[in-house]
């Protein structure tokens, strides 16, 4: 069963793209909203295959670089901005 919700103070911008979006796709702007949201909540399913394969790749490009603490270090604090 479909839950409801109401949304306020939507910014003019977003609601008119979401309009927009919604007769584009010949959908309700209900509808549109809860694509969006499904499209941005839902995770996307990826097989066990594919992650494999993304991890190989990923340990052939770093086949034979060297990494200094220094430049872990800077990475890692990149990452926490």
């Amino acid at each position: 069963m479909g839950m409801t919700i109401t949304l306020k103070n939507i910014p003019e911008d977003i609601y008119l793209g979401l309009k927009s979006a919604a007769k584009v796709h010949r959908r309700s702007l209900n509808s549109e909203v809860i694509a969006c949201l499904e499209r941005v909540l839902t995770p996307a399913k990826i097989s066990n295959d594919t992650h494999l394969a993304v991890a190989q790749q990923i340990r052939d490009e770093l086949k034979g670089k060297k990494f200094k603490v220094a430049d872990i270090e800077k990475a890692i604090d990149q990452g926490r901005l």
